[in-house]
């Protein structure tokens, strides 16, 4: 069940939504938060396949969004660990159907991909949901403020794996720097968290009006921020897990009366929401999810004359093998670039001891970014430079651009595939010595380097499971 209202929040409630304030706050005292999980489709699951037991119901606005009728132990399930899957909030996902909506109203200058900030995005549902409902071309950049959680951001954005994406970590100030650069602009800012309070305690027990208000002035200057990095033309999808006005409308209004934008009125259909204005309004006992507000603001002007890579129309539509490596890292990257399906153009580098491989069509672009922003991942790690070979990442095991021969294979049971996860030692394997891919449920769980009689656990030490 949810967690009781203070009386000061009720009236509250009352002022910001009159009618809908009361079922509001009688089911976020009296129902259950609802579990929901989305598929990850460029991985080849089916739908069907994933807990056929207790699935219980599509989420209307999300084609690979689906209710579970209960919350299994989600940790112990290596199916998430090898993104097949991610644990979402249902409402959270009408994100991503925004910007799929938004792509589609877009054109381009001829051999310009798409490019996508998820400017708050830890801990990474919104951006992974992005990904999947936005072109296979574009380049979709998440960045967190907080380290720590930015660091939770990049696993789950590599174990969603597509090689088109950007990890920083930083300020929003930082993307003053990288001024009209993006064609579209997710900001799910920090608030007062009112739609939590169902599910976290907390959530009641922090909030205040001055704390509305401190969100407030968090969020304008986020937004101010953000506006400069956003293209002529261009949409900001803005949204909170809010109800106030204070944090939703009245944003929306001042951005549009302080720095020019121009709120969008959309043909998007989310069964249940509540539209005010706006503002589409996601609120429990309406809809099965958690609160949400979520508004479209469209930067005036058109997208000719924006930033596009010199080079983008040379690489359009790219399905060459061809690896471009820099000088004397040509062969070891050349090696290593191996490993990729030969489905484009790619382009790798040597940063440090590890090798960086991403989509050549992106190259100008990343090169911006990473001289403005703190990147912590790019692309597909593909593995670490030893001595003369290459120990390949769990980046690499994690992407949907891993060519399938590329490694020796071997299928494990759900214990071993556990023991994996915890990073325990095992026994060697029937398989060549070197790098070996261990797969479970035929889908890539992770590298172990098989020596004979024992294999070394190559997973991340810091995303094993504890217990």
């Amino acid at each position: 069940m949810g967690n009781p209202l203070t009386d000061t929040f009720r009236h509250y409630l009352t002022e910001h939504l009159g009618e809908y304030a009361t079922p509001l706050a009688e089911a976020l005292e009296k129902s259950a938060p609802s579990v929901a999980v989305r598929i990850n489709r460029r991985k080849r699951v089916c739908t069907s396949a994933i807990f056929p037991d207790i699935a219980d119901g599509s989420v209307p606005w999300c084609e690979e969004g689906i209710y579970l009728s209960e919350r299994p132990d989600f940790t112990h399930d290596p199916r998430l660990h090898q993104g097949l899957y991610y644990v979402q909030d249902a409402s959270s996902m009408a994100v991503a159907k925004a910007a799929a909506y938004l792509t589609g109203l877009m054109e381009l200058p001829e051999g310009e991909s798409l490019r996508y900030l998820d400017a708050c995005a830890a801990p990474g549902g919104k951006t992974t949901s992005a990904i999947a409902s936005l072109p296979d071309d574009a380049l979709v950049v998440a960045n967190e403020f907080d380290y720590r959680r930015a660091e939770i951001l990049k696993e789950n954005v590599i174990k969603w794996g597509s090689p088109a994406t950007v990890v920083s970590r930083g300020d929003t100030s930082r993307f003053l720097k990288l001024k009209e650069f993006f064609h579209i602009v997710a900001a799910d800012v920090p608030c007062s968290g009112e739609g939590m309070m169902r599910k976290d305690a907390k959530a009641v027990a922090q909030w205040s009006p001055a704390l509305v208000g401190q969100c407030v002035e968090r969020q304008k200057e986020i937004i101010l921020n953000l506006w400069e990095t956003l293209m002529p033309g261009g949409y900001l999808i803005y949204s909170t897990c809010t109800f106030n006005r204070h944090e939703n409308e009245e944003i929306i209004s001042w951005i549009a009366d302080e720095l020019g934008g121009e709120p969008v009125e959309t043909e998007l259909e989310f069964p249940g929401a509540l539209k005010t204005g706006l503002m589409y309004r996601f609120l429990p006992g309406r809809v099965r999810g958690e609160g949400l507000a979520l508004g479209i603001v469209r930067k005036p002007g058109d997208l000719k004359g924006a930033f596009a890579p010199k080079n983008s129309r040379k690489q359009k539509g790219g399905n060459a093998s061809k690896v471009n490596c820099a000088g004397a890292i040509a062969r070891i990257t050349a090696q290593a670039a191996g490993w990729l399906a030969e489905q484009q153009l790619w382009t790798c580098t040597l940063r440090g001891e590890e090798i960086i491989a991403y989509p050549a069509r992106h190259a100008e672009a990343i090169s911006r970014l990473e001289k403005a922003l703190d990147i912590i991942h790019t692309g597909v790690n593909l593995g670490t430079v030893k001595g003369k070979g290459i120990v390949p990442d769990q980046s690499l095991a994690m992407s949907t651009s891993l060519r399938g021969d590329a490694f020796p294979t071997e299928e494990v049971s759900l214990e071993k595939a556990l023991s994996y996860l915890r990073r325990e030692s095992s026994g060697g394997f029937d398989a060549p010595r070197g790098p070996v891919l261990l797969t479970f449920e035929n889908a890539p769980l992770g590298f172990v380097n098989n020596l004979g009689n024992r294999a070394n656990n190559l997973y991340p030490a810091a995303w094993r499971i504890l217990h």
